[in-house]
C-alpha cells in the first residue's frame, strides 16, 4: 500500500463557487470523502483558503525570501488535497476521476515518498529520527504493509 496526494489544481473553479448552490457542492464532497471513508483508502484531506491568504517561502538566496500570496501562475495553485492510501497508481486515479468536479477542473496525483524511497540512507540520522517521530505520534508504518 502507498499514500496518494490528490491535489485539487485551481482552475478558475473556487470563483465559479459564487454561482454554484454551495450546499449542493458540500452534499457531493461530503459524499465523495464519505465513498473514500468506507471503502478505507482516505487518510485525510482538507482544502485550502484563497491564495492571497498565503505566502511563498522562496530559497532562492542565502536568506530566504518571504512574499506574501496570491503567487505562482494559476496553473501552479491549489485548492485543496486528498491523502488515501491505495495499493496502485491507478487505483489511486481512479478515485481522483471519481471527484465531483466540473469540466475544466485537474486533481493531480502525486505518490506520497515513504522509507522505500530512502532505502539507500537508512543509516541517516535524521530518517532515523523521524521514524521515532512517528512512532510517538502513532503514525509509524512498517515499510511494507498497511499500518
Amino acid at each position: 500500500m502507498s499514500k496518494y496526494m490528490l491535489i485539487m489544481r485551481n482552475s478558475g473553479s473556487v470563483e465559479k463557487l459564487e454561482d454554484m448552490d454551495f450546499e449542493a457542492v458540500i452534499n457531493a464532497m461530503g459524499a465523495y470523502n464519505e465513498s473514500m471513508i468506507n471503502a478505507g483508502v482516505m487518510v485525510g484531506g482538507d482544502g485550502l483558503t484563497d491564495a492571497a491568504q498565503g505566502a511563498v517561502v522562496e530559497f532562492t538566496t542565502e536568506a530566504p525570501i518571504v512574499t506574501d500570496g496570491p503567487y505562482g501562475e494559476l496553473h501552479e495553485l491549489f485548492n485543496g488535497f486528498w491523502t488515501i492510501e491505495v495499493a496502485t497508481r491507478e487505483e489511486a486515479i481512479e478515485w481522483a476521476g471519481r471527484a465531483p468536479l466540473g469540466p475544466g477542473n485537474k486533481i493531480e496525483v502525486r505518490r506520497v515518498t515513504d522509507e522505500t524511497d530512502f532505502a539507500d540512507h537508512a543509516d541517516n540520522e535524521y530518517l532515523q529520527k523521524e521514524q521515532e517521530w512517528r512512532a510517538q505520534e502513532g503514525v509509524a508504518k512498517p515499510a511494507a504493509g498497511p499500518a
